[in-house]
């Protein structure tokens, strides 16, 4: 039998109200805070801070505040990546982000998902799917990336742009939804 957050990282549907959960995402919400309030010249604060969030991440990644996310630890981040102001990544299922990759303001991360079914929705189970996002990706102010979807390498994101299918390697795509406009 499967824990509900087992339920969760595998993409089944899952209860997010369960207390362990709950528990996780008050534990992430109190150091988000921390972070969020934390003097821009302390940046060995921030930096401790997100090792003790985030699943994986190094010195050499730079995250602004105010920065939100559900738990943190799905999140992984690569070496050199920066991640602008008011960035929001729903991590209720893995969130891989490469290295050298450049995040501008206001960009979300959405891996939480809901049933189609009014029945199920209703219910309060809820679904998860990963994102990934491969290395030298920049994705412009305000885009949006869907449960589920990957971008491939050196591929850049229109600002403004929401993703709602997988990106290849080499391209540069925008709108909404996003549509490849060249290859790079």
């Amino acid at each position: 039998m499967k824990t509900e957050k087992e339920k969760m990282l595998a993409g089944e549907l899952y209860q997010a109200g369960v207390s362990e959960l709950t528990a996780e995402r008050l534990y992430a919400q109190t150091l988000l805070h921390r972070f969020n309030q934390s003097s821009p010249a302390d940046s060995l604060t921030r930096a401790v801070l997100l090792r003790d969030l985030l699943g994986r991440v190094d010195d050499t990644v730079t995250v602004q505040p105010r920065f939100r996310c559900d738990y943190g630890y799905n999140i992984s981040i690569g070496s050199r990546t920066f991640i602008n102001f008011d960035c929001v990544f729903l991590d209720c299922n893995r969130i891989t982000i490469g290295s050298d990759v450049q995040i501008a303001p206001g960009v979300h991360l959405y891996t939480a998902t809901h049933p189609l079914d009014p029945v199920t929705r209703r219910s309060g189970l809820e679904l998860a799917r990963p994102i990934t996002i491969a290395d030298n990706v920049w994705l412009g102010g305000g885009s949006i990336l869907c449960p589920g979807v990957s971008i491939g390498q050196n591929t850049v994101v229109g600002a403004g742009s929401v993703v709602v299918r997988d990106l290849p390697p080499n391209v540069v795509a925008a709108g909404n939804p996003a549509r490849i406009l060249h290859e790079l």
